[in-house]
């Protein structure tokens, strides 16, 4: 393991533990990573002393003496090194948990007791950085040979890992889903048993985990297990809802829940956006809301995109997730979703393409992407068509935006121009002329130029009985 310590800050921990007499190991995630193949500058040190003390004289010892930042409350510190290494130093501890609480009663321990209280056996891998047994790895639960296994294991009883500290049930089924690796069954069934105790969590935990999950690479199998071990239908009912067929008169509909899982995967292909990954989650969101059976046409979801688009406020909020421009941008991709994938069904337009060009805005590339990613039909002829239809509509709003100076669209006319050039104070003419100007630059009756713009203002005010002034 010594060629994985080659970096000189690891010797210089250990010197500086030596000198203090106290043992010292890396442990966790960067030791996980280092059998993963996966390069970390991210470490976590545990001391059987004070780890706060261990991290004031290292940093004594490195150049520029980096900043030291502590909790003694917590027993924590952390630094950065010159090369961005970022080491966070703990005395090793045991803990204890009252049930109504996921902060643990913490006291002094061994290596042991830390290694004990580690969420999955994975994770409490350890490396020594002391003189004598510098390199050696310590793993008491086999966790070399559950990553050579690909499975996620907790070190104790997993009723008694999960009930101390429920967010490790998302840490789990977050692992799994970031490495591809499968629950162990006995780990799946604590999971489930306990669900209901992730309601002490705080939302903001949760969701910083559920957006870890929505980031892998495949995030369906993150929601999978949420939605089999019951998490789900806690943290995110509104999803939990799409699941299911409904048949009448032999006709059925597709089963939404695990479409949009689908949507996701597909979308993760194309991008790391989390704001587009979640505009996938929540594209259909309203359609257990909107579902009518319809003789003559069977199953209908009508407006389910402007009804989905008026959820997405009160699932962020929910959620504690931001309710700034991240939120609209989801807003706007909902409510629009279906424009494009109509455009491609039909013979396009330049006006309904200007139309597009305008509401979607910048993001009318994203747009584009969450409707080739909402492609999901088993039918291979069905989706190539689609597909090449996407092609020529995404080349039709590149030629429209350049020839019709769309991109970023501002109509050339603002409401103070109208009152300075013609008698009017009411508002809601004000407000006409300016759609009138608008509606015949997207219908291409006049070019997005001010001089043709302020023309048809004065024409729209003589024939409203305004005068110039």
């Amino acid at each position: 393991m010594k060629q994985h310590l080659s970096h000189p800050v690891f010797e210089v921990i250990g010197q500086a533990a030596q000198k203090l007499g106290v043992e010292c190991y890396a442990i966790g995630g960067f030791v996980r990573d280092i059998f993963l193949g996966r390069d970390s500058k991210d470490v976590d040190i545990v001391a059987i002393g004070s780890g706060i003390d261990l991290a004031h004289e290292v940093a004594n010892n490195l150049p520029n003496t980096p900043y030291v930042s502590y909790f003694k409350n917590f027993g924590t510190a952390m630094l950065k090194t010159d090369d961005d290494w970022d080491i966070e130093f703990v005395g090793a501890r045991k803990e204890s948990y009252n049930r109504n609480s996921r902060k643990p009663i913490v006291e002094d321990g061994t290596l042991e007791d830390d290694q004990n209280r580690r969420d999955f056996t994975i994770n409490a891998l350890a490396i020594s950085l002391n003189k004598d047994t510098y390199g050696e790895l310590l793993d008491p639960f086999d966790g070399i040979k559950d990553l050579e296994s690909k499975i996620i294991r907790t070190p104790q009883d997993a009723d008694i890992t999960f009930s101390d500290d429920p967010l490790r049930m998302m840490r789990g089924i977050r692992f799994a889903s970031q490495l591809g690796f499968t629950i162990e069954p006995k780990t799946l069934e604590a999971i489930h048993r306990n669900a209901e105790r992730i309601k002490i969590v705080s939302m903001e935990r949760i969701s910083d985990e559920l957006n870890k999950i929505i980031l892998a690479p495949t995030p369906s199998i993150g929601f999978l297990y949420l939605y089999d071990t019951g998490l789900l239908k806690i943290i995110f009912p509104e999803l939990v809802a799409m699941q299911g067929v409904e048949i009448i008169n032999g006709k059925g509909h597709k089963d939404n829940f695990y479409h949009t899982l689908q949507v996701l995967d597909n979308i993760s292909q194309d991008t790391n956006d989390l704001w587009l990954r979640w505009a996938a989650i929540l594209h259909d969101i309203a359609k257990p809301l909107t579902k009518r059976f319809e003789k003559g046409h069977g199953w209908t979801f009508h407006g389910h995109e402007d009804k989905g688009a008026r959820m997405v406020k009160k699932i962020f909020t929910r959620l504690k997730l931001p309710l700034n421009e991240k939120m609209k941008y989801v807003e706007k991709l909902v409510a629009l979703h279906l424009r494009p994938i109509v455009l491609s069904q039909e013979v396009v337009t330049d006006s309904a393409i200007r139309r597009l060009i305008v509401d979607a805005g910048e993001d009318v590339g994203d747009l584009l992407t969450l409707c080739k990613a909402d492609i999901t039909s088993k039918n291979e002829a069905k989706v190539k068509k689609f597909l090449a239809n996407l092609v020529v509509v995404r080349q039709k709003i590149e030629d429209v935006t350049e020839r019709d100076n769309l991109r970023n669209f501002q109509p050339p006319i603002t409401g103070f121009d109208i009152m300075e050039s013609i008698d009017i104070t009411n508002n809601t003419q004000i407000g006409a002329i300016k759609n009138v100007v608008r509606e015949a630059i997207l219908e291409g009756e006049i070019k997005n130029d001010r001089e043709e713009a302020l023309l048809l203002m004065k024409k729209t005010a003589e024939q409203m009985g305004l005068k110039s002034k």
